[in-house]
């Protein structure tokens, strides 16, 4: 019966594009057509299967399926347009989290897990694009799948084959890799494991079997596709099929597949949300949503425009005249105009022909946008004389960058935009910034504060105690200067409203609990808390040389002091620095009290940029707060847009049981730039981080302003990267 539908669907598909299957695509009304969609499993596929389709460099998802007994959340990054990654986490529907029920009540079972794919091959004119990736690489195995797929567009149809090995797998194929090894024969099952373990030895091992399927995008519907596959899925081996048998918390089988064809529609609601409908395993309906967005590119989001030029200064012709009589005059109106553009003065002077400047800003992520700025404002109030700018950046103190461009250079390539030309001419060197070089210094009067009231929200996600747990509150930021160099930094926030009454998971650790007592800490913080109270002091007693000494609250779960040093040197891809702290654990309430735990925990930091594909490697080697030894792993890439997409992982001398759940520490982040979505330019970024699971094993300070962070445009490859902002 299901076989007479799907050929009957066919046919009707096949009159509907037949008398234009030779015309151009561009015939055709196909909204969104170049966007791929997801499968039931979280990554871009059909609709169980997965096709070979990637999204560009600097995309992230999110994506939903229902699919009994499986609702299932998924993550998706793509730090290149070759690698997809991403985390899955699904509620199994058809199992307890345990069977005692004081502990997690009729919680049903949850699975963490991360899925990978890699593009082998583009698609040309004659030959597909090629992937490889897996499903379940580092979990408990419940949907362990390793696949390599091929995918090919032939006018409207997008047609995907391919071969699967575990789950994803029905056994029916000998196996060609045990041509190479015998390795491959057979496939062992997990067993003992805590999860988060990558399992090399299963990998493209057992039987494996071919699937494959066609998304055919239908004209003139508003982007509407209709998906059809051939589904190689054991549902015999995947989850708990056989309820109690299969695991002793599983209460009910799962159900068998009547047909291996699954059908199903998709709509492209806009380009970023897709709405899909399923007919799976011949008795099964499923439905869900992806949201997705490519971030990578300036100005990704091109609904938004700017509107936060660069604010002329009035009457500047007289102005420069009038300037010409007194030097003090140049630095007053200079001081003047580009607080106007949200630029801050420090300290001038007139050497001659050479008018220098040295300023500091918070305004805007691409720092040759702020210095061009800067320099426009110099044109603009700076009498003829003047054919020289210097311009000079601090942050926090600190000397960052010097820019020197001939007046004229910058001048008279402004009007084409023509700044290739312009950075050939431009002199730019490492800075330390020295007062007394300079003639004119604005009175600042100390202590200057700023701040901001906004909400915020803390959660804590897949416990046994319920899904979700949430805390609304409304937050307060501060940060008072007492000098350029000496700042104080303070975190608080009130509660508004929250779930927290039913959360109760206490810790299982045999570490010291500096991670997993996240409960009490969120209950009993759940009015007040004062997140951090950090006091900090910068200096560099030499060019690319940076100290930081601090002390108070450093973060949610610890105070104390210490200090962080930084050699960044200004034309290398590599930065090395340590740091060192005596740090209490902070009472649950998160106000001044202390907890009896105190530990020395300290640090060397060795970064590298690989200048071709933009990654920074970030190894933080030394002592972590549980007393533990080790490294910890940090790999991310940031786009032209400030992006930033990063995973990490944490391997110290404690085993895989004193460790707990997960094995070790692990987890991805992304920082998405503010500026994307409004007209308004900012530095400003709303951080996403997730760990499977928190544990103490490799748990380090997170302590505010991060060298590395402080002092990220005083490196030339920081600068550079963004010349095409000079003129904006």
């Amino acid at each position: 019966m299901l076989l007479k539908l799907i050929r009957s669907i066919l046919c009707v598909l096949l009159l509907i594009t037949a008398p234009n299957l030779d015309a151009a695509l561009e015939d055709y009304i196909f909204p969104h057509y170049e966007t791929p969609s997801y499968s039931n499993y979280g990554t871009i596929g059909l609709i169980q299967m997965p096709t070979a389709r990637m999204l560009p460099a600097g995309s992230i998802a999110l994506s939903y399926s229902d699919i009994d007994p499986y609702l299932r959340g998924s993550f998706v990054a793509y730090p290149f347009s070759w690698f997809e990654a991403s985390y899955q986490y699904t509620d199994v529907n058809n199992a307890l989290y345990s069977d005692v029920a004081a502990f997690s009540g009729d919680q049903t079972y949850k699975d963490k897990s991360f899925d990978a794919k890699f593009l082998l091959f583009q698609e040309n004119k004659f030959f597909p694009a090629i992937a490889v990736g897996g499903r379940d690489i580092a979990g408990t195995g419940m949907f362990s799948s390793e696949y390599i797929v091929a995918s090919k567009t032939l006018s409207n149809f997008d047609f995907t084959v391919g071969m699967g090995w575990g789950k994803i797998s029905s056994k029916a194929l000998k196996n060609p890799l045990t041509y190479i090894s015998d390795r491959f024969i057979i496939r062992e099952k997990l067993s003992n494991t805590r999860g988060g373990e990558f399992s090399v030895d299963a990998f493209f091992s057992g039987r494996p079997s071919l699937f494959g399927g066609a998304e055919i995008f239908l004209p003139n519907l508003n982007g509407l596709r209709f998906k059809i596959e051939y589904d190689s899925t054991d549902y015999d081996d995947e989850g708990f099929p056989d309820g109690r048998s299969s695991f002793k918390f599983a209460f009910a089988p799962v159900k068998r597949a009547d047909s291996k064809i699954n059908v199903g529609f998709l709509y492209p609601y806009s380009e970023n949300l897709h709405l899909k409908l399923s007919f799976v395993k011949g008795n099964t309906l499923s439905l869900g949503f992806s949201l997705q967005g490519s971030l990578g590119k300036k100005n990704a989001i091109r609904a938004i425009k700017k509107n936060d030029s660069h604010k002329p200064t009035p009457n500047s012709e007289l102005i420069r005249k009038i300037n010409a009589r007194e030097d003090r005059y140049i630095y007053l109106t200079a001081l003047k105009n580009l607080q106007e553009n949200r630029l801050y003065l420090q300290s001038a002077n007139i050497d001659e022909e050479l008018l220098e400047v040295t300023y500091s800003q918070s305004h805007h992520q691409s720092y040759i946008r702020s210095t061009g700025r800067v320099l426009r404002v110099l044109d603009e109030v700076a009498p003829d004389k003047i054919t020289k700018f210097k311009v000079n950046n601090i942050n926090a103190g600190l000397g960052m960058h010097s820019i020197e461009i001939p007046r004229e250079d910058f001048k008279s390539n402004m009007v084409d935009n023509l700044f290739p030309l312009t950075e050939r001419k431009a002199q730019i060197t490492t800075y330390q910034h020295d007062i007394e070089n300079f003639e004119f210094q604005p009175t600042t009067i100390y202590p200057a504060s700023f701040w901001k009231i906004a909400p915020s929200v803390r959660s804590q996600i897949g416990g046994p105690d319920g899904f979700y747990f949430g805390d609304l509150r409304l937050g307060f930021y501060s940060e008072t200067l007492f000098s350029k160099n000496l700042s104080l930094i303070t975190r608080a926030s009130l509660g508004l409203y929250n779930n927290f009454d039913e959360l109760k998971l206490s810790s299982d650790s045999i570490l010291p609990h500096v991670r997993t007592d996240i409960v009490p800490y969120l209950k009993e913080s759940r009015n007040f808390a004062l997140t951090r109270m950090q006091l900090n002091y910068f200096f560099n007693p030499r060019k690319d040389i940076y100290f930081k000494f601090a002390g108070g609250i450093l973060e949610e779960m610890f105070g104390g002091i210490g200090f962080e040093a930084l050699y960044r040197p200004f034309y290398s891809d590599f930065a090395i620095g340590a740091e060192l702290w005596r740090v209490q654990q902070r009472d649950f309430d998160q106000r001044l009290k202390f907890r009896k735990y105190k530990t020395t925990t300290g640090y060397v930091n060795l970064y590298y940029k690989e200048p071709r594909s933009k990654v920074i490697i970030a190894l933080k080697g030394g002592r972590f707060l549980a007393e533990d030894s080790g490294i910890n792993f940090d790999f991310s890439r940031r786009f032209s847009s400030g992006l930033r997409i990063g995973a990490f992982f944490t391997l110290t001398d404690i085993s895989k049981e004193e460790f707990g759940e997960g094995s070790f520490d692990k987890g991805f982040y992304f920082h998405i730039p503010i500026e994307l979505f409004f007209d308004r330019y900012s530095k400003g970024l709303a951080g996403f981080g997730l760990r499977p699971i928190t544990r103490d094993g490799g748990a380090y300070l997170v302590h505010s302003h991060h060298l590395w962070g402080v002092t990220e445009q005083a490196q030339n490859a920081n600068l550079t990267r963004d010349w095409d902002d000079l003129y904006d």
